[in-house]
């Protein structure tokens, strides 16, 4: 079933990118132009790095927005179309690359910095992109999650990780079939932090400021001798 599920994710996302891109340049999602968009750059800001992977960049947004602020970005995305217009508008360098086939010669070099925002969503995908990240990172570099917050995110379901449906309820009606996504609690996520090498060094929830609830959830991790 996990390997079944980390290629309908995939497949969601080919399937979906045209009505994805067309939702980004319209600014059709309120919880990224309220709350997370900004997160993200206030969170990467405050960390001192000149290379930087942009893992699942999708389009490129944030590795322009990084790029503009002189850091040298390399983004991947396993969604040939997300790519091409990530190409097109500039402002790094982008590689059709899955999380699993992550490597030096992926990235170029070694990096300061890997930041993943909302490109998480599977299982085993994301558990070896954990592992082919740590050895990219130079000494002391850090690598920063932004995801859905578990305890927001869970529903009505148990709080325990699992696979769950995904949903494109309140974006459009263009969406076709939505991905299903792994689901990991709070204690399950700074698990599999520490099994890979990595020290959680700060959380931070971003808050809607009109529901008052936290819209996501972001870990600032850094590489540690193991």
């Amino acid at each position: 079933m996990t390997l079944l599920n980390e290629q309908l994710i995939l497949q969601a996302w080919n399937h979906n990118a045209s009505p994805w891109l067309e939702a980004i340049e319209a600014r059709e999602i309120s919880s990224r132009e309220l709350v997370t968009n900004q997160a993200i750059l206030e969170t990467l800001q405050d960390i001192p790095s000149h290379t930087v992977l942009d893992l699942g960049c999708g389009e490129g947004w944030l590795s322009r927005a990084l790029a503009a602020e002189g850091r040298e970005v390399t983004g991947v995305d396993a969604v040939p179309m997300f790519l091409e217009t990530a190409k097109a508008k500039g402002g790094g360098d982008f590689k059709l690359c899955r999380y699993e086939h992550i490597c030096r010669r992926t990235v170029g070099s070694t990096i300061d910095l890997a930041v993943a925002n909302f490109s998480l969503l599977g299982r085993q995908s994301v558990e070896l992109a954990f592992r082919r990240l740590r050895p990219l990172l130079n000494y002391g570099g850090h690598f920063v999650v932004q995801t859905l917050h578990p305890h927001t995110s869970c529903g009505e379901q148990p709080y325990q990780d699992g696979w769950r449906e995904g949903s494109w309820t309140g974006i459009s009606e263009r969406f076709k079939e939505a991905a299903p996504w792994y689901f990991r609690t709070l204690e399950s996520w700074h698990k599999l932090f520490a099994d890979t090498g990595f020290k959680l060094i700060q959380i931070k929830e971003p808050v809607n400021p009109q529901t008052h609830k936290p819209v996501s959830i972001i870990f600032v991790a850094q590489k540690v001798d193991i």
